[in-house]
């Protein structure tokens, strides 16, 4: 809970004015102040920190909101995932050297046998 000078809690509009205003100052982008929460979860998430930690932070009752409404696995985490599961299963090839920066998933280099 974010307060006033006084003790008395923000209005949301005052709290959404100086939030944008902070955001403009840095030169970022505007985003919802809730926004924050759903980066926070995603961040902790690619961190390794264990969903039942994120969604105690949060507050979340179920850990099924948490899982589905605010950690957004990115990318990279599945690439991640697959480059593991790669590695366990021998491939010959190195995932990391077959890698590209787009946006398509990786690669299938691992023969079936």
């Amino acid at each position: 809970m974010f307060t006033t000078a006084q003790g008395r809690p923000i209005d949301p509009t005052n709290l959404t004015r100086a939030f944008t205003t902070l955001l403009r100052k840095a030169g970022l982008r505007r985003i919802r102040f809730h926004d924050l929460r759903h980066s926070t979860a995603t961040l902790l998430l690619e961190q390794g920190i264990e969903l039942v930690v994120i969604k105690e932070l949060l507050g979340h009752a179920h850990i099924g909101v948490t899982a589905t409404v605010y950690t957004h696995v990115r990318l990279r985490l599945q690439r991640d995932a697959i480059d593991t599961l790669s590695t366990a299963l021998g491939s010959s090839e190195d995932p990391k050297t077959a890698r590209s920066d787009g946006d398509e998933p990786p690669p299938c280099t691992t023969r079936v046998r």
